[in-house]
């Protein structure tokens, strides 16, 4: 029997079969397309994704559809890094984006999830001379992880792959099979989440998440060469820390044990967005509750994902 945890994760319901989709170039229903089991992508994770979340304001009967340009432009970056190219500019791949939330006519949080990966049905690891194909699918999304109370960490017994070997800059479907392995250790182990190692030792990020923590007054995160996603909301954070709570961002290299020490600590990614740690390996952090900080930065987001403050309107896309 499995360690049961508080974790509210994976709240995504399953896709209708009538939900509309977008694949090679036209929009389809999503009963109506379906992959061949000797697909490459399938067998040997040669893909590349992105999340995107779109967030419901019921006051303003309004969907905002946050930094799609910053995650098309970043997908192009990996398809690269895995001799791929995506078959549409970005700006045609963020008004296809719109026009299938349109399309489908959500009132709800919602995930967005492009996909570009080798379609040709042959065996053979490879990745030249495939074929490619590409497509955008969107469901009702809540809580990857808890946001409100806080959740419980472990330090992975697996190491994040160095870019060396498979570039987690990259989002690479076959390189989140690590991340499944980490995240199960933990959630059976009885924690909410993983956080992973680099090689030498050094605090890379959550399973699926970056991560912040506050000492001696600063906010540090490990920088991009400690085998980390580039992530968006990393990159939003690290502005919002500097201007909303006038605390300065380190970029350096951070000591397993500096995770056990720090007043505050928290994972933050599209699908994660601001989740504050309180708990370590069994070790409280600070007070074990959620830290004053991370609690301001939360306020801050969420209203500016929803549409609620304008300075920070440029972020999203309004979707009806």
């Amino acid at each position: 029997m499995g360690v049961e945890t508080k974790n509210k994760a994976a709240t995504a319901k399953p896709a209708h079969p009538n939900v509309w989709v977008f694949y090679e170039g036209e929009f389809a229903r999503y009963h109506d397309r379906r992959l061949g089991l000797m697909t490459h992508a399938l067998h040997y994770g040669t893909g590349v994704f992105e999340g995107i979340r779109a967030y419901w304001n019921q006051k303003q009967n309004q969907l905002f559809l946050l930094q799609p340009v910053a995650h098309f432009d970043r997908m192009k970056r990996s398809a690269n890094v895995m001799r791929m190219t995506l078959p549409y500019s970005t700006e045609e791949l963020v008004n296809y984006t719109i026009e299938l939330l349109r399309r489908n006519e959500f009132k709800s949080d919602v995930y967005v999830r492009p996909l570009l990966y080798t379609s040709s049905e042959e065996i053979g690891v490879r990745l030249h001379n495939l074929d490619h194909s590409f497509f955008i699918y969107a469901i009702p999304f809540g809580n990857y992880v808890e946001v409100e109370s806080g959740i419980r960490c472990m330090v992975s017994s697996w190491r994040r792959v160095p870019d060396q070997a498979l570039p987690a800059r990259a989002k690479i479907t076959g390189s989140y099979a690590q991340s499944a392995l980490a995240k199960s250790e933990a959630n059976e182990g009885g924690f909410d989440e993983a956080i992973v190692l680099t090689v030498d030792g050094h605090v890379s990020e959550g399973s699926a998440e970056n991560l912040f923590l506050l000492k001696d007054g600063a906010f540090i995160t490990p920088p991009v060469t400690d085998d980390i996603l580039e992530g968006v909301t990393r990159g939003l954070l690290i502005k919002m820390i500097k201007d909303e709570l006038n605390v300065p961002v380190i970029e350096r290299s951070i000591d397993r044990t500096e995770l056990y020490t720090c007043d505050e600590l928290l994972l933050c990614g599209t699908g994660a967005q601001i989740s504050p740690v309180i708990e370590v390996d069994r070790r409280p952090i600070g007070n074990g509750k959620v830290g004053e900080f991370t609690q301001e930065l939360q306020n801050i987001y969420f209203g500016a994902v929803r549409g609620e403050a304008p300075k920070y309107k440029d972020w999203s896309i309004p979707i009806f």
